[in-house]
């Protein structure tokens, strides 16, 4: 059974929807969650996201206030949460600290992408096992066998597959990257491979899936949590398709 991953931005549409939220999209059948930290130059973001990122600072989402929302349903989910966000905040709160929260907070796993991994070897690795944390790494079409296989030993939890070199939500990522999606395929790697960047249908779900282990939708999502007032029975509705 391919995996579904579902992100979102903590803190929208409104600051106290998150626990909602990751409660809705548990409930509704997908295998793990990764939750958005907000941060204000999320670069490797796109224009939903990045407006998502805007929108939920402005509500006054903090990581304190996210981790203390974690906190409040962490009995309740049972599928891995995922924290993904960019490296200057969280060494704002203070690596060690921000890992002992992760760990009392349920959340099994953080993707950072501005993390370079020579840093994360150097510094950061012994922490994230000190508190038992998965660490994921992005790869991109651009990226080496050589260079997946060394980040593929640094990884656990899953492998981010990229499916094309932009930002996240982009309209011309190309899922049907056969000779890349391959090219991973045939590598032997020791983590699951989770495709993402452009995935908005059932369709595309499965096309990326033929060659990867799950897909990553983050844009689509968003986008519901953004722009309809009826943002419940709508996510809800989306899970079901991509899952049906």
């Amino acid at each position: 059974m391919k995996k579904l991953n579902i992100y979102f931005t903590a803190g929208v549409p409104q600051l106290e929807d998150t626990a909602e939220i990751i409660q809705l999209i548990q409930d509704s059948g997908a295998d793990m969650i990764e939750i958005g930290m907000p941060y204000s130059d999320p670069v490797a973001d796109g224009p939903v996201i990045q407006k998502a990122h805007e929108l939920a600072l402005k509500n006054g989402m903090t990581i304190e206030k996210l981790f203390s929302q974690l906190k409040s349903i962490k009995n309740t989910i049972t599928i891995p949460l995922i924290l993904m966000g960019y490296i200057n905040p969280v060494l704002s709160f203070g690596f060690e600290k921000f890992c002992k929260e992760c760990s009392e907070s349920g959340v099994s796993g953080l993707i950072i992408p501005d993390l370079p991994p020579i840093e994360f070897e150097k510094n950061y690795q012994k922490i994230l096992e000190k508190y038992h944390l998965n660490f994921t790494f992005l790869i991109t079409p651009e990226t080496s066998d050589k260079r997946i296989l060394y980040l593929d030993s640094l990884s656990s939890g899953f492998l981010y597959a990229v499916s094309s070199s932009s930002t996240t939500g982009n309209t011309n990522s190309d899922l049907k990257n056969e000779g890349y999606f391959s090219r991973i395929s045939s590598l032997t790697l020791k983590n699951p491979v989770m495709i993402g960047f452009g995935i908005k249908t059932k369709q595309d779900f499965e096309n990326v899936t033929e060659k990867a282990d799950g897909g990553i939708i983050g844009t689509a999502f968003v986008d519901i949590l953004l722009n309809h007032r009826d943002w419940k029975n709508k996510a809800i509705d989306f899970i079901h398709s991509i899952k049906a």
